[in-house]
């Protein structure tokens, strides 16, 4: 029986949301009668221009985990929100989120990797909306699960597109492009925090996760043309109509970039749709590549897949998904997204006065120390950097743990107490640059890596709800654990880093070099 007619079946069940196999089809068939090769050659998709289309998705995840750090002496002011109550806002986007994780999978497989980023789109549009023009609580809780609900589901696609349509020497790089565009959109909710009140950096919030800088010139150009309207409008209504306008245009830049770029061609091998799983991956690797190789080692791994068509939860306790869900896990419970939320809080603790800025700087020392990860994934390896970040972070957080039991002894006023306050933030960015070099991208890598396709939807949609529901534990307790104990707080941190060191040089794998299909056929 034919790879066709094997999922024969399948054909009409599923199908992508955005189709584009067609106008790649016939822009080749079109240069092919006029006998022009080079036409075909400019019609080529890059791989890495699909990987900063999709990357614009996890902005929005960077910019929700960075959304409650600067906003939360404003928000508590404005409507008289207690510390714990303030603790459950900056949770709720986790538990958004584990929902979103558990919709995700099978989302991603029935209608498509980029049609399950069209989809989450919506809830997030909608959920920075609400949190903008919030009167109460209820309202903020509102939009916060909403939001999370479509981070969730990105969390999941993104890496999984990524690894599916990258070649084997660039899959580490390009897949720890997902976790860069997560410290980015952290560092823009700090920057713009800084400057802008929490409504409108809520609005901001959909401008960043769709299209980041790109339309600060198309914002400047219509907002001069309309600036005589505004000019004579009362500011609250001018300032309203701005904050609408910066809400509506990044939408036309993402969604249309979806329509561009090709689906996941080994998604389409798996609903059986040969000749578009042919066409996508000659697009990605260019017309001039020879991708007979390819083809068939990827027909090879669907089919043999395809031979099981009962999935079970008990297979998750096989060892790669025991790896893949664990360090998700432990990317968690290591406390990055407590130290991130509520870094202020921390430097304020610490006896920094400008906590904002100190905030500011560890954003951009994250997202440096994620670009260096980018470039050595693929050199170093995936094992070797989750060791030395655990081990960064392990040594980093004894440092910061000591200072703040120690501070609790001596006078503000005294000399030895800032010192202590600067060797505080050192201590805090070492954590931060230790999890961006291996913690931080790492795992959605491996995850991406080691799931074989006719179980991805649900082994990968177990992992992600682990992480997000790790996550929550985090952020909900964080505020509360700091509140009790900074140096207690951060030595739980430690201990959890130090076994993440025993996990990482034990159990995981090395993936570096090998394509995905290797890497299925060696956990047999």
């Amino acid at each position: 029986m034919s790879f066709r007619d094997e999922n024969e079946d399948g054909r009409d069940l599923r199908k992508p949301f955005l189709h584009t196999g067609s106008w790649y089809r016939m822009g080749s068939r079109q240069s092919s009668m006029m006998g022009s090769s080079q036409v075909i050659r400019d019609r080529s998709v890059s791989v890495v221009a699909c990987v900063l289309i999709v990357a614009l998705g996890p902005i929005q995840f960077g910019f929700t985990s960075g959304y409650s750090s600067p906003t939360q002496a404003a928000i508590t002011k404005d409507l008289g929100l207690t510390v714990s109550e303030y603790s459950l806002f900056g949770s709720l986007s986790n538990v958004g989120a584990m929902v979103g994780a558990i919709a995700s999978g099978q989302i991603a497989e029935y209608i498509g990797r980029k049609g399950s980023l069209m989809i989450a789109s919506i809830p997030n549009i909608i959920g920075w909306l609400i949190i903008s023009f919030a009167r109460d609580y209820s309202f903020l809780y509102m939009g916060r699960l909403l939001e999370g609900f479509g981070v969730g589901i990105i969390s999941y696609t993104v890496p999984v597109y990524i690894a599916e349509i990258a070649p084997q020497n660039l899959r580490g790089s390009l897949g720890s492009v997902n976790q860069l565009s997560v410290t980015i959109g952290i560092l823009l909710a700090y920057l713009i925090g800084l400057f802008v009140n929490w409504r409108i950096l809520a609005i901001l919030g959909r401008q960043e996760s769709e299209v980041g800088v790109l339309l600060v010139w198309t914002h400047a150009l219509i907002l001069k043309s309309l600036h005589n309207h505004f000019v004579r409008c009362p500011w609250g209504l001018w300032s309203n109509s701005f904050s609408f306008l910066k809400g509506i245009l990044p939408c036309t830049i993402l969604i249309p970039g979806l329509f561009f770029v090709p689906e996941s061609p080994r998604w389409l091998a798996k609903m059986g749709m040969t000749e578009d799983f042919e066409t996508s991956l000659q697009v990605l690797r260019g017309f001039d590549t020879d991708i007979t190789l390819e083809v068939n080692e990827i027909k090879r791994a669907v089919a043999s897949s395809s031979r099981r068509t009962t999935i079970r939860f008990s297979d998750l306790k096989q060892r790669r998904y025991c790896v893949g869900i664990g360090l998700l896990i432990l990317q968690q419970l290591c406390g990055i997204n407590g130290v991130l939320f509520y870094s202020s809080t921390i430097f304020e603790s610490a006896g920094v006065s400008s906590s904002d800025l100190a905030t500011c700087f560890v954003g951009l020392i994250q997202v440096i120390a994620t670009g260096i990860a980018t470039w050595l994934l693929d050199k170093a390896g995936r094992r070797l950097l989750l060791i030395i970040s655990s081990s960064v972070m392990t040594v980093s957080l004894v440092i910061v743990a000591v200072l703040f039991f120690i501070k609790d002894f001596i006078s503000k006023d005294s000399g030895f107490y800032s010192i202590l306050s600067i060797l505080a933030i050192v201590g805090v960015v070492a954590m931060v640059i230790g999890f961006s070099l291996g913690l931080g991208p790492v795992p959605w890598v491996i995850m991406s890596e080691i799931l074989p396709v006719n179980i991805k939807s649900l082994a990968g949609s177990v992992a992600t709800l682990s992480n997000w529901l790790f996550s929550w534990v985090i952020t909900m307790t964080a505020n509360l654990l700091l509140t009790w104990s900074s140096g207690g707080t951060f030595t739980i941190y430690m201990l959890v880093c130090a076994f993440t060191i025993v996990f990482s040089a034990i159990w995981v794998p090395e993936t570096k070099g090998r394509t995905l299909e290797e890497i299925q056929f060696s956990f047999r």
